[in-house]
């Protein structure tokens, strides 16, 4: 019996060792068809597309799965789940960052996932001019999709948030929204977020232009008489002269008179100002009220910010326009009413400055 089991050993260890072998080679069998499998998909160029490139939006805590659909129906990957394998198998997929992104058409899903782990968000070109007021920019920001324009209305006299922006001596946002050239990402989004990007650019250029005065001016003050300045004047010119005129009118105790200032006030204006709303009494009617109105009229740009801080000296009091978008500056009543003559009641009888 002890030389049966002895002879049976080295034909078990045989059995064994072909089993280990058989399974080995099975195995690597397997892999090398799961890896062609996989290779086949990763190296083949995803579907005809009708453009170079797509754009694909991924939200925030978007599944990778969900992402695939998105690459799928901006035509950038066949539909297959190999596509999981791969992005999971190479860790590219941990990589893919949520945002709006431009991709080029045509590549391999590994190349495609490569481009979509190194790609930055598209960058969206927003401009914002000079003399706009809050709710024009809300509404010029709102057409772009970049918030309901009826946030920044709820937001523009938050207390909190202007205290948080640096603008304690401010009532609202208006006047502080900095007329500017932005490059904005889909991820960047909300009221809130824009609005204090905006107020951070304003206190970017204000920081500048204050830097070599020797005195530190009234903010508020200034912003409230820079948005007059950018209202009245179509010759850019001209800023640093209105402004004159205007600190000379306060200086003497003279009522701005600005029309800008009354049409701030009126609902549905017309287009065409009346003797009747220079006549109705409002915070901001420089008509009616002595001194600045009750705060800026619009979001003034560098420029007529900077006017206002370095003004020309002049001894011109008046001004009136000489329909070419210039003015005629006048320093008395007499001069000034010959202009008006001259220049406005033969012309479209407005009423001058």
């Amino acid at each position: 019996m002890a030389s049966l089991a002895s002879a049976q050993r080295p034909v078990v260890g045989v059995l064994v060792k072909r089993l280990v072998i058989a399974c080995a080679v099975s195995l690597l069998v397997v892999l090398l068809v799961f890896a062609g499998w996989l290779a086949e998909y990763a190296l083949r160029p995803g579907p005809p597309a009708r453009g170079d490139s797509a754009v694909v939006n991924i939200p925030r805590g978007m599944s990778l799965a969900s992402i695939s659909v998105r690459l799928e129906e901006a035509r950038l990957l066949h539909d297959d789940i190999r596509f999981l394998v791969l992005a999971r198998l190479s860790g590219l997929g941990g990589k893919v960052k949520a945002g709006e992104f431009r991709l080029p058409t045509g590549l391999t899903p590994l190349n495609l996932l490569e481009a979509l782990a190194a790609a930055r968000p598209v960058q969206h070109t927003i401009t914002i001019p000079e003399g706009l007021r809050l709710a024009e920019i809300g509404a010029l920001l709102g057409q772009g999709g970049w918030f309901d324009p009826r946030s920044l209305d709820n937001l523009q006299t938050d207390r909190a948030f202007l205290d948080s922006q640096g603008l304690a001596g401010a009532s609202t946002l208006e006047g502080y929204l900095y007329p500017d050239t932005y490059q904005l990402t889909r991820d960047v989004r909300g009221a809130e977020r824009i609005a204090a990007m905006m107020i951070a650019r304003f206190h970017k250029v204000w920081g500048e232009l204050t830097a070599d005065l020797a005195e530190r001016p009234d903010r508020h003050k200034t912003v409230i008489l820079a948005s007059m300045v950018e209202k009245e004047t179509g010759a850019a010119e001209e800023r640093p002269r209105i402004a004159g005129v205007f600190l000379n009118r306060l200086r003497l105790g003279m009522r701005l008179q600005s029309d800008p200032t009354v049409v701030y006030a009126l609902e549905g204006f017309s287009g065409k100002i009346t003797r009747r709303d220079l006549q109705t009494p409002t915070p901001y009617n420089t008509y009616t009220v002595d001194g600045l109105p009750a705060g800026p009229i619009c979001s003034p740009g560098k420029e007529a910010l900077a006017a206002v801080l370095k003004p020309t000296a002049t001894d011109d009091l008046y001004f009136v326009a000489r329909n070419d978008g210039t003015h005629q500056f006048s320093a008395t009543l007499a001069e000034h009413n010959n202009a008006v003559q001259r220049y406005q009641r033969k012309n479209s009888g407005k009423k001058g400055q």
